[in-house]
């Protein structure tokens, strides 16, 4: 199973709240936080709309 490294590396202030939004639910609360989690139509979608905000990294499992 593939899986993501999403790390938050630019602040979220000024965004909008769907982009925001986006960042609470793959798990990211606060700058430099990382979560892994499974790649997928959905993650994928999510990750498109905040990539400006993001570092994503793919991991094997």
């Amino acid at each position: 199973m593939t899986k993501l490294r999403i790390t938050q590396i630019i602040s979220k202030n000024g965004e909008t709240k769907r982009q925001i939004a986006n960042l609470r639910t793959l798990g990211i609360r606060r700058m430099h936080q990382t979560v892994e989690v499974e790649k997928n139509p959905v993650t994928m979608g999510q990750v498109a709309k905040i990539a400006h905000l993001v570092k994503v990294e793919e991991i094997e499992d």
